[in-house]
């Protein structure tokens, strides 16, 4: 168990990865110590960086590992200043009490227009055309360049990014036809496939938006590439560890496949200026990009607004909308003067046992919330009476209690 009883002039912000400078100013103004790095840490140092922290702001190279948050008793949340959160174990981050906070929307239409700005640059063959002028060589052909309008561009995965590139695909005159493992609504005239191999066997070009859940590993290895038609398009900038980038490397060089972008690997360099390695490079019609689908002055200066906006709405108000964790709680300020919040196991009892504690130090209830989510409650109550040593005391005995903390 684990008592918070920190003023926000005490609590201690550490930003890594570069994050955009509006998180810092957001969250310096609200009175919280903040140092930022612009690389990723790897565990044994994230570990030695976290033992005074408070809060934790990341994107996709740092991992927070189970082993990190055994080891960082004050930390309150983790906030992942991109779309995905599988370089933290959020399990771990649940059984600590620890609310993880990410960036769900804001990078969306950063990457659906690098997809389009891809497709067109493979169709017109934009890569050989510009390397061609660079070495001085002028060639007005339009052998094997083509319009994208009539095309059929398959979708896999169709949540927020997928979607929205469904839309303005089809706004540029192409025919969509998605695949999701969950029942989505078809947006305009989109095509819903009953299957994977539906929809390889069917489209010109193959996308992929899909998630870092585990399951997701390996999803596109040989037998899918395969099943696709013979001269169309790939690209994945979803998960790097999705593909298998040794047979996408065989099926280009074969002209199975006439070109590919991708923008996110297996293995990617930690900072600017390390080494990229990859079976990728060096192959004709083949758009690599080191990880920037979201990476736009707009679409960062979003997501750190958003996402130390969500940090200081849990700090402060104890706060867990849109959490990926956390039972999700959207508050108010405080009902009465006094607040204290309760993240605990979730078993029969639990608030049955809060209340009459309160009830027998005379304390009155002006607001009280709780939320569930798989083995972990949260629970928030306001009171005008302020909580006494011995009223916090007995809360954190509680054997239930996982984190508590006083605001």
């Amino acid at each position: 168990m684990t008592l918070e009883r920190r003023l926000p002039q005490e609590t201690r912000a550490l930003l890594l990865e570069n994050i955009h400078p509006d998180a810092t100013a957001l969250l310096s103004k609200a009175g919280y110590q903040v140092e930022t790095e612009d690389r990723a840490l790897g565990e044994d140092e994230l570990i030695e960086r976290l033992a005074e922290v408070d809060v934790v702001g990341i994107r996709s190279r740092t991992n927070v590992t189970a082993r990190a948050f055994a080891a960082a008793p004050h930390l309150l949340a983790v906030g992942a200043f991109c779309i995905g959160t599988n370089q933290i174990d959020l399990a771990s981050a649940s059984q600590h009490g620890v609310a993880v906070f990410n960036a769900p929307f804001s990078n969306t239409r950063s990457v659906v227009e690098l997809v389009i700005a891809e497709i067109i640059s493979m169709s017109r063959g934009l890569t050989d055309k510009t390397r061609q002028m660079h070495e001085g060589v002028w060639d007005k052909s339009a052998d094997g360049s083509h319009e994208v309008r009539g095309r059929r561009l398959g979708i896999v995965g169709y949540g927020n990014i997928g979607s929205q590139l469904s839309v303005l695909a089809e706004a540029l005159g192409m025919s969509v036809w998605f695949y999701d493992t969950e029942d989505k609504l078809a947006l305009g005239n989109a095509k819903r496939c009953s299957s994977l191999e539906e929809l390889l066997e069917g489209v010109d070009i193959v996308t992929l938006h899909v998630d870092g859940r585990p399951s997701n590993r390996g999803l596109f290895g040989e037998a899918e590439l395969a099943r696709m038609r013979k001269g169309s398009f790939f690209l994945n900038l979803s998960r790097g560890f999705v593909v298998d980038h040794a047979a996408l490397r065989a099926h280009l060089e074969s002209g199975h496949l006439a070109g590919a972008a991708i923008d996110v690997f297996p293995s990617e360099p930690k900072g600017k200026g390390d080494p990229f390695v990859s079976e990728l490079r060096g192959l004709p019609n083949v758009v690599l990009t080191p990880h920037v689908g979201g990476s736009t002055e707009e679409a960062q200066q979003d997501i750190g607004r958003f996402v130390a906006g969500k940090l200081h709405d849990y700090l402060s108000l104890g706060s867990t909308s849109m959490s990926v964790n956390l039972p999700n709680l959207v508050l108010p300020p405080n009902a009465g003067e006094h607040r204290v919040t309760h993240v605990h196991a979730n078993v029969p009892g639990v608030m049955a046992a809060v209340n009459s504690l309160f009830a027998s130090h005379g304390m009155n209830i002006e607001g009280q919330y709780l939320g569930t989510r798989g083995d972990v409650g949260y629970a928030i109550t306001d009171t005008p009476s302020d909580f006494s040593d011995e009223v916090v005391d007995a809360l954190a005995a509680m054997q239930a209690t996982i984190r508590l903390r006083v605001l």
